[in-house]
């Protein structure tokens, strides 16, 4: 009988190559979330009052920035998905781009080289942001995107003015036992 052919082996990259590369990129993904503060912590009404200077806001603003950076991009990008759902083809090329950005930003391992030349990460990092924004704006969805970056920005200052801060230093222990960064002397890792 005839033979209907092999799958040959020794050229292609195995399955394991694969799988390494997607354990890789999934322990990246959880170590850039692990900086992302639990919405309890950050919803807590408890802590929401008024600023009693504008020294106060500032300080409130900073602080709260620092502290939930990665919440408030977080809501930011979420709003901003949320309006591009009304513009298919600008959240096609939103979806895309977040791809493009996964894979040449935060996903690499080893520095990005074209033409034997290696690429600094700020040239990237600047790169992708412009190469978003004008992709983006070429959609025809000009007014929406800026829009919704208005109102994720009044959101994230709202919130960065009203919440306190005095109890964010204490959270900050607690949060990092929470996602398993850092411990304590008594604790016992894995």
């Amino acid at each position: 009988m005839t033979s209907y052919g092999t799958i040959p082996t020794s050229s292609a990259p195995g399955p394991s190559t694969n799988l390494e590369y997607l354990s890789r990129a999934k322990e990246r993904i959880k170590a850039g979330l692990g900086t992302r503060r639990p919405w309890k912590l950050m919803f807590n009404f408890h802590s929401l009052r008024l600023p009693s200077s504008l020294a106060d806001v500032f300080s409130r603003v900073r602080t709260n920035v620092g502290f939930f950076r990665m919440n408030y991009a977080i809501i930011v990008l979420l709003i901003l998905f949320l309006s591009l759902l009304w513009h298919p083809i600008s959240l096609i090329v939103f979806v895309v781009m977040m791809a493009v950005w996964l894979f040449l930003y935060f996903l690499r391992d080893e520095p990005l080289a074209i033409f034997n030349r290696t690429i600094d990460d700020r040239v990237v990092l600047i790169v992708l942001a412009v190469l978003t924004i004008v992709f983006l704006l070429l959609t025809k969805a000009t007014l929406n995107i800026l829009v919704a970056l208005l109102i994720g920005v009044v959101l994230v200052l709202v919130h960065a003015v009203v919440r306190k801060t005095d109890d964010l230093f204490l959270d900050e222990e607690a949060a990092g036992l929470m996602t398993g960064v850092g411990g304590s002397p008594g604790s016992i890792s894995s």
